[in-house]
């Protein structure tokens, strides 16, 4: 089908001129493009004419369009009307999206128009330039092949005379002009074409030939008769298009003006880092922005928590280096990034190392040692099995849920705390401990949300950042002597650190984002059992820790507690010596306990006093017997 192109090739030639016998007197200036028609000054239009569809274009007499002829039976029209008259009748289609309308699908009335000129494009089509003549209406087709033909009546239009329609043309005129000035695409020669016309006709229908409206309301304009309507509905749809330009330009401006802002802040600070790199001086944000950006990287953040971590980073690299809240975001970013997601240490689940540090670290509690033993044979063969791919996925998922904390419960002094340390010397993994007692407040344990003022991750975090390890073992002391007010339950918030169900996913307040605590080995500690809440020590296996007999404390003495006074207190082994009746006199007179705390201090007490005499120069060894005791500690109190 045909359709005109963007632009006018060029200029409209003078006003024809209409005879009083329907002949039609055309001046033609322009020189040839192409295939160059012949014509002569006079073209008579005949009661019959080729008709040429058109689709989504109306074109109007006394004006020049470009059109493109593509459509088979359109060349052969063309092709015939070149040889003789150069006149068809043009009239657009009703519904532009036919390939071939027929007679009830144009529209009545079309304008006559003359081919100017003629150009063969290699691709088949024809590309012409006609000249709208006249408006006429159409009749009776007495053609349908090989291209419609019908008669046709001229339908001249009415022109009027008087002030309105002068004052109609030269709104119409000063209007078409501000288009233009908005709209650049718009030809300037054509605006001046409009101001030097003073026929009414002709300036409206050479500036509704470049004005965009609807094809029914194009039609509309060439089918109203006179011509004081024609300028009334054209000046309507110019307001209306002055205010749309007008208002496009107002947000092209504005967006400009955005664009401008953002390069020109993007130049400035370019030319400060190019400035402080001449300088020697380094722009704070951009290496903080930087040196995180690198961090996130080589962290290894889960999913969720990189997808926070950089959001994070997008608002910080916004933010200006004073403003309020860049140090909240910058201490919320380290915290992220110094977090061992990833970091971890290789357990050590030889069983016969782990006795054999058990051993050396403590004597006797035989039953403790062998649960703690088979506590590390479990882990072990949880191991071993998963690497070895020896169980279904079900099975692993399971297995991973499975695993007690254990709770060491016992009377002060009997090791619980060494045992935890010792654990952690067996399987070759860190060490952290910290106490609950006297904790009442939850954010002790979930942290405080970044709203607050100094607000920071609970102990859990704190510590495991710390120890720079996902998976330390992680002793939990005093949890019988947990506190409870108006701040929360601290409890509670333990049970979702204990619970292998759910450790899985922490979430700290601070954080916001899920941590894994499933690699954590918890222990923990208590004196008693009656104070711990019933759903928190379900979660954990109880190992009791009942205290020592004289006999093992003695050898405990012997073994661990003297040594370990004689280097805290810069003695050498061949300074002092301790008889077996010295260390029962000790524990039978001056310590009363199930555990030997008070017995190292007093063990302690006793050395310091001989290290005293020594760096005196008083006595070179000493042997410390029952009665050295009693000279050196005084009578015995009754405990």
């Amino acid at each position: 089908m045909d359709e005109p192109d963007d632009k006018l090739l060029e200029e409209p030639p003078d006003e024809p001129e209409e005879s009083t016998e329907s002949h039609i007197v055309v001046r033609d200036e322009s020189t040839a493009l192409g295939e160059t028609i012949p014509e002569s000054d006079v073209l008579t239009i005949p009661e019959e004419l080729p008709i040429l569809p058109l689709r989504g274009v109306v074109v109007y007499p006394h004006t020049v369009v470009p059109l493109t002829i593509g459509q088979p039976r359109s060349i052969r029209l063309v092709d015939d009307v070149a040889g003789k008259d150069r006149l068809i009748g043009l009239v657009a289609s009703r519904k532009p999206e036919l390939e071939h309308p027929g007679p009830d699908d144009l529209y009545a009335y079309g304008t006559v128009a003359n081919v100017q000129r003629l150009f063969r494009a290699p691709d088949g089509t024809i590309r012409m330039i006609v000249q709208g003549l006249a408006r006429f209406e159409l009749g009776e087709f007495s053609g349908l092949e090989p291209y419609l033909r019908a008669s046709i009546l001229l339908w001249p239009e009415e022109v009027e005379e008087g002030v309105e329609i002068e004052a109609q043309m030269r709104a119409a005129s000063d209007m078409f002009q501000e288009v233009a000035e908005l709209a650049p695409s718009l030809p300037r020669e054509v605006v001046g074409s409009v101001l030097l016309q003073d026929d009414p006709l002709q300036v409206a229908y050479t500036i509704a030939n470049y004005q965009r409206m609807e094809l029914e309301v194009a039609q509309e304009l060439l089918e109203e008769n006179s011509t004081v309507a024609k300028l009334r509905q054209l000046n309507a749809l110019l307001s209306r298009e002055i205010e749309v330009l007008t208002l496009g330009q107002q947000i092209q401006d504005e967006a400009r003006e955005e664009i401008e802002k953002v390069q020109r802040e993007y130049f400035l600070r370019e030319q400060l880092k190019a400035i402080q790199r001449e300088l020697g001086e380094v722009d704070e944000q951009a290496a903080d922005v930087e040196e995180f950006r690198e961090k996130i990287e080589e962290a290894g953040l889960p999913e969720e928590a990189e997808k926070q971590a950089k959001r994070e980073l997008d608002r910080l690299a916004k933010l200006p280096t004073a403003a309020a809240e860049y140090g909240v975001i910058r201490t919320y970013l380290d915290w992220l990034v110094s977090m061992p997601w990833s970091k971890e240490t290789e357990d050590n689940l030889d069983l016969e190392h782990a006795r054999a540090v058990l051993d050396e670290d403590h004597y006797g509690l035989q039953d403790v040692k062998e649960r703690i033993l088979e506590y590390l044979a479990v882990r072990k063969l949880k191991l071993e099995r998963k690497n070895g791919k020896e169980e279904s996925v079900q099975d692993e998922i399971r297995r991973e849920r499975e695993g007690a904390i254990i709770c060491f419960v016992g009377p002060p002094g009997v090791g619980k705390t060494s045992l935890g340390r010792s654990v952690a010397r067996a399987t070759g993994r860190e060490f952290v401990r910290i106490s609950l007692g006297g904790v009442h407040d939850e954010a002790d344990i979930r942290g405080h949300r970044r709203t607050y003022i100094g607000a920071l991750p609970g102990r859990i975090l704190q510590a495991l950042r710390r120890v720079e390890s996902r998976n330390p073992v992680f002793m939990r002391d005093e949890i019988d002597k947990l506190g409870r007010d108006f701040r929360g339950d601290p409890a509670s918030a333990l049970l979702e650190v204990l619970d292998p169900e759910q450790n899985a996913e922490f979430r700290d307040h601070y954080l916001e984002v899920a941590y894994d605590l499933s690699k954590v080995m918890f222990i923990t500690t208590a004196n008693w059992l009656d104070t711990i809440p019933a759903p928190l020590l379900d979660r954990m296996e109880i190992i009791r820790l009942s205290g020592y007999t004289e006999g093992e404390k003695a050898v405990i003495a012997k073994d661990y507690l003297i040594p370990r006074q004689i280097r805290e207190n810069s003695l050498r082994k061949s300074e002092i010596s301790f008889t077996k009746p010295a260390i029962h006199e000790l524990i039978r007179s001056y310590t009363r306990e199930a555990g030997v705390r008070n017995l190292e201090r007093e063990i302690g007490r006793v050395t310091r006093k001989v290290a005293t005499q020594v760096a005196a120069g008083k006595i070179k060894k000493k042997r410390v017997k029952p009665a050295v005791v009693t000279e050196l500690l005084g009578k015995p109190q009754n405990l």
